[in-house]
């Protein structure tokens, strides 16, 4: 479905269609009688999604009488269906996973916040990550961005969107931000990276990216965003300022290069409060020495 509406005005409905054999007539039904049945019962499915956490046991029959009770006239054949489109069953077989031996780790301690020990972090000491969802396409769509933003220039450093969040599109982020700092003559080793305990951060592949490639030291928020506000600000202004842009793009692609733009933008023209009202890199080749100094930004890859 997603590949026939990302491709059928360049090639045709039907070409599109026949070339991964779905019938026209699922695709009618999906377009059209599944998304008028959805948003008929949207309402239902907040009260269903409650009923079932609770009671995760239940099936359709305690269920029902479940929201009878709280004031939703709905009847068998309604609620069946709708727990089958929007896969409402697999919540009753979702069991609470085991915890990773890192996050039993991380469990058992106390202190994991590093970087608020330190008053005054150097350029490129410190550094800030997490994910944040994008909307595009007039919001029918959605990617998540990975920024990696220094905490003393406002740089942003590397930086990876994609489909899913996962520890690919982590690490990706990360590439970039090594190669980056290679090309202004600086290490990974010894930096600070500072993010939420997210079941990414704390799996291996980005525990042994990060401590054991890269050297780095890793500082964990305690309390979700409330302890990583520097990223949840970046995020809002980001989102906020080139939200519009990123409504009109029609695929991932175009979010990317729109992405890549509004990163430029940021880093070599938007002018920063806190950096005296200017941009990151006018203020790094003003107050940073860097190994190069004569690099150029577009020398540094996106």
């Amino acid at each position: 479905m997603k590949l026939v509406e990302e491709y059928k005005d360049e090639y045709g409905l039907n070409t599109c269609l026949a070339a991964i054999g779905l019938p026209k007539s699922t695709w009618y039904y999906q377009n059209k009688e599944k998304v008028v049945y959805e948003e008929k019962y949207r309402g239902l499915q907040g009260p269903v999604k409650e009923v079932i956490r609770e009671n995760p046991g239940y099936g359709y029959r305690r269920i029902l009488p479940e929201l009878h009770a709280a004031g939703h006239e709905v009847g068998e054949s309604v609620l069946r269906k709708v727990l089958k489109l929007w896969e409402l069953e697999l919540l009753r077989t979702i069991r609470k996973p085991r915890l990773s031996g890192p996050r039993q780790y991380i469990k058992q301690g106390k202190g994991w916040n590093l970087v608020k020990k330190i008053k005054e972090p150097k350029a490129f000491e410190v550094m800030y990550t997490d994910f944040t969802e994008i909307r595009y396409d007039g919001g029918k769509k959605k990617a998540y961005l990975m920024p990696i933003i220094d905490h003393r220039t406002k740089l942003v450093i590397g930086w990876e969107v994609g489909e899913r969040k996962d520890t690919g599109l982590a690490l990706g982020a990360l590439s970039t931000t090594r190669s980056n700092m290679t090309t202004m003559g600086l290490s990974l080793e010894g930096c600070f990276i500072h993010h939420d305990q997210d079941a990414v951060y704390t799996g291996y592949r980005w525990l042994q990216a990060v401590l054991i490639r890269d050297r780095m030291k890793i500082s964990f928020s305690e309390n979700g965003a409330r302890g990583n506000t520097y990223m949840e600000s970046f995020n809002g202004h980001f989102k906020g300022e080139s939200g519009s842009l990123f409504w009109d793009v029609k695929n991932i692609w175009e979010l990317r290069r729109a992405i890549a733009e509004q990163i430029e933008y940021y880093n070599v023209r938007r002018r920063h409060s806190a950096l005296g009202y200017v941009s990151p890199w006018a203020y790094i080749k003003q107050e940073v020495t860097l190994p190069q100094p004569a690099l150029d930004l577009a020398q540094i890859s996106s």
